[in-house]
């Protein structure tokens, strides 16, 4: 049992623990029994003329983590990211920021989280037009009671990180969407506060100055770490921005995990239709597909090294530390055999590509086009994978028709 006030889970920064909500006159009767009996939102609504927000909604933001809530209109996400906040008061479960039931603060108590933990970021900028740029960014901190001098050095600051210092003195009619928009984020950013709440942030934008904003942002959290829950519909900025997202639908949770799990481990027909029109090379990682290496040793005969090569495009030759200096291609070591050599070293080619185990398949694509293997390294340049252009094409190819396995379902 958890006592009133304090989480079971420290290490989580955020966590909703079975967390209900219904809107409607009587939130807590009926409409709460069917919903945790496990009935659909259709039903609840048309049986008792209730709507279901939240139907036992369970996850944990980890701090420093972006945790990504994804769905249609009416699956739940804005609804989640407000009562974490309480903007919507729950109708059951707990809500926890660190070590505090969120749901249970009133008054001060409630507006000192909201001033100080949190920073909120909306779709419509809400900037004060009569304000100016480094005013409407250190209006939180105005409300804390900060001094002039001292909010402005902050705000500043929040602005330095958004690239926008040297409009500190503009209105915001003088600033574009994009720009207003960074103005909403340092004004998020300038009290500091632990918690980033994003709600559909960049969805008003065009997709060239949403992508730089997402590209901004994620310099931004490099540098700052700070715990962010993102609101989205738009699945491709979900896999690109999140540590982890969480999928919705009609108010209940229908899959969480990373960006990868997401794109090639689908729970559901569902998911597999949100994923299926997703570039699945630019989220799919050069560790997801490589196999094991099955080096060669500099000391075997031509012969030998050919079997040990198998059926893959080809096999590496590492010096004394591991490090691969050399490919060997069974097409280049049965021209070699036929020429009538059986020397490993005159099969041998240099001109192979490495990479990263955290690159991902699109960055790496034009060089499976050559047909060789690419060599997977570690930071120390040691081999710790292969990676076949066949394996590449086998796993976009394996991805794109996840789909098939399930029964085709209608959007809600």
């Amino acid at each position: 049992m958890v006592s009133a006030g304090v989480s079971s889970a420290l290490s989580a920064k955020i966590r909703l623990e079975g967390v209900y909500k219904i809107f409607g006159s009587q939130p807590r009767g009926r409409a709460l029994a069917l919903a945790k009996a496990g009935s659909s939102k259709d039903d609840v609504q048309t049986l008792t003329d209730h709507v279901v927000g939240l139907a036992d909604v369970n996850f944990e933001v980890a701090e420093g983590e972006i945790f990504v809530v994804m769905g249609l209109s009416g699956s739940g996400k804005s609804t989640a990211i407000r009562t974490v906040n309480k903007l919507h008061e729950i109708t059951d479960g707990h809500v926890w920021v660190d070590d505090v039931d969120v749901q249970t603060l009133s008054g001060r108590a409630l507006q000192e989280l909201r001033r100080e933990k949190m920073g909120m970021v909306f779709q419509h900028f809400a900037l004060f037009p009569h304000r100016s740029v480094i005013d409407n960014v250190g209006y939180g901190l105005e409300v804390q009671g900060v001094d002039r001098d001292t909010r402005n050095k902050k705000a500043l600051e929040a602005l330095s990180l958004v690239g926008l210092e040297p409009y500190a003195s503009s209105m915001p009619s003088q600033l574009s969407g994009g720009m207003q928009q960074r103005v909403g984020l340092a004004r998020a950013l300038a009290s500091d506060p632990d918690i980033l709440l994003m709600d559909e942030a960049f969805s008003a934008l065009d997709p060239l100055i949403r992508r730089q904003m997402q590209d901004e942002m994620m310099a931004i959290q490099k540098k700052l770490r700070k715990t962010i829950l993102f609101i989205t519909h738009d699945l491709n900025e979900a896999l690109r921005i999140g540590d982890r997202v969480c999928i919705m639908r009609g108010g209940r949770i229908v899959q969480i995990g990373t960006p990868e799990e997401i794109l090639t481990k689908p729970a559901t027909g569902y998911v597999a239709e949100f994923v299926q029109d997703v570039d699945q090379g630019r989220v799919i990682l050069v560790s997801d597909v490589m196999v094991e290496p099955r080096p060669v040793d500099r000391s075997s005969t031509l012969g030998e090294a050919v079997k040990r090569v198998s059926d893959r495009a080809g096999a590496f030759v590492l010096d004394d530390v591991g490090r691969p200096v050399a490919v060997l291609t069974v097409a280049d070591g049965l021209r070699s055999i036929e020429m009538g050599s059986d020397r490993l070293d005159d099969a041998l080619r240099s001109d192979f590509e490495t990479a990263g185990p955290r690159q991902t398949l699109n960055e790496v694509y034009a060089s499976a086009g050559r047909g060789l293997p690419i060599a997977v390294v570690d930071e120390d340049g040691r081999l710790i994978g292969n990676l076949d252009p066949r394996h590449i094409m086998e796993e976009l190819g394996r991805v794109e028709s996840l789909i098939d396995g399930f029964e085709r379902e209608v959007f809600l």
